[in-house]
């Protein structure tokens, strides 16, 4: 393979990207709904919504650490065949039993093939490309991922709305399945030249080789900062919406702001910064999160609809939107060089492993942010369920504009400046990282 700059992949390279954009319109169009279903389909409370979907979304990036390092043995194609058919079934599971112990075994399910698919898509990427393009394979990548993210949010917002949430986790089964067609079909990855695992003793000692490397390790830890953060989409903005707006406004829409503004801008700005140290490129993405927090926070700040081009909005509405837009746009400074960088660390044969290994700074994310937020939603932004009957007729009747919202949510933006927290501390050290990485020589990527 030669080491061009070009924008021209294998045909495994497009299929295995179509076979994404089904898999992400499915998590992202049941996850943006996943702690609404809880409380309201399972009948759980804040709290127990937060850790339930926290430790669902966590295991999905803890799992691909060692399904990785069992994709790297049982060969791409068989592990995306195996994934698909894991995820129609779980999908499936959740649209038809909803008590809890049924629901915990279909998110396993959930869990359990989405692990196989992100360690198998990215390692994909890295056989399909060289040093000279593989920045290129990583921002089609993370496009075609949020093409996926914008599809399936955009057609849960009237499935929820219309139908009830209970049967949004038939879209997803429909589109997982969809994935399946496309990888028994269509899907011929390249095989040839690689050296798979032998033995579960050989694929243990690689785990334990790539956990020795520190400096990944130290960023997959700082980087779960950001992560945090963009993780309030799904774990604490659609309720927050819903409460200090109202059940007619869509958060699943909001959300979608985030894949356009990557969709648009992350080709762009990869190719701006491919001649950046990955480090650099991270630091600018840590520098603008908790501006997006800062952002969402400000909508206490403005009395009445604002006026954007001449149309009258939900003060909610247009800082979320700004927010997240935020989001979006460290977003594309971050997730393709991030990705560069760890399947730079990857010996050949051993690239699932490598990436299913860098997605561990979500699992870290996800079970903090998730957790976290049940408990800041619980005190500052309560289910009116949970609230005295008068104080639910005074929440609706705020929300009708007629009067003030209860005390109970005077404080609610408080949830965004906690996060907006959390991302100076990752900021920070992020820049700690930088110094002590080039002051002990050690900020070059090892070789491929």
């Amino acid at each position: 393979m030669t080491t061009t700059a070009t924008w021209r992949f294998p045909r495994a390279f497009w299929t295995a990207n179509a076979a994404e954009l089904f898999e992400r319109a499915a998590y992202y169009g049941t996850f943006i709904a996943l702690r609404t279903y809880l409380l309201r389909v399972v009948g759980l409370d804040d709290v127990g919504a937060g850790f339930v979907a926290g430790i669902f979304g966590a295991l999905i990036y803890l799992f691909p650490f060692f399904t990785g390092a069992a994709a790297d043995r049982l060969g791409l194609r068989n592990s995306l065949l195996l994934a698909f058919g894991l995820l129609t079934a779980g999908y499936l599971s959740l649209g038809i039993v909803t008590q809890f112990g049924s629901v915990l075994v279909g998110l396993f399910l959930i869990v359990l093939g989405g692990a196989f698919v992100k360690p198998v898509i990215t390692a994909n990427a890295a056989r399909s490309s060289d040093e000279g393009n593989r920045a290129r394979a990583f921002s089609l990548f993370y496009m075609v991922v949020n093409i996926g993210s914008f599809m399936g949010k955009t057609i849960v917002a009237p499935i929820r709305i219309q139908l009830g949430v209970h049967n949004v986790p038939f879209f997803s089964a429909g589109a997982a399945f969809v994935a399946l067609i496309v990888v028994a079909m269509l899907f011929r990855p390249r095989e040839d030249g690689v050296t798979r695992p032998r033995s579960v003793r050989e694929t243990l000692a690689g785990m334990l080789t790539v956990m020795r490397n520190a400096r990944f390790t130290a960023l997959i830890l700082i980087t779960a900062g950001f992560w945090a953060i963009q993780g309030q989409l799904y774990a604490s903005m659609p309720d927050y919406v819903l409460r200090m707006a109202g059940e007619a406004y869509k958060p699943e829409w909001y959300a979608n702001v985030n894949p356009l503004v990557v969709v648009l801008g992350v080709v762009g700005i990869t190719q701006l910064v491919r001649r950046w140290a990955p480090e650099l490129s991270i630091l600018v993405a840590m520098a603008l999160i908790p501006l997006s927090s800062l952002a969402m926070a400000a909508s206490h700040l403005l009395r009445g609809n604002v006026n954007v081009f001449g149309l009258a909005v939900h003060p909610i509405t247009a800082m979320m939107v700004l927010g997240i837009a935020i989001q979006g746009l460290a977003e594309c400074f971050l997730s393709p060089k991030y990705l560069e960088f760890a399947s730079k660390q990857a010996p050949a044969g051993r690239e699932a492993l490598y990436l299913g290994y860098a997605h561990m700074n979500t699992f870290f994310a996800w079970l903090f942010g998730f957790v976290f937020a049940g408990y800041l939603l619980k005190a500052y932004c309560p289910d009116p369920r949970s609230l005295p009957p008068d104080v639910q007729v005074q929440h609706a009747l705020a929300l009708a504009g007629h009067g003030p919202m209860p005390a109970a949510y005077a404080h609610a933006h408080y949830l965004w400046y906690a996060f907006a927290g959390v991302g100076v501390l990752s900021l920070v050290a992020m820049l700690v990282f930088i110094v002590v990485t080039r002051r002990t020589g050690a900020a070059r990527p090892a070789a491929a």
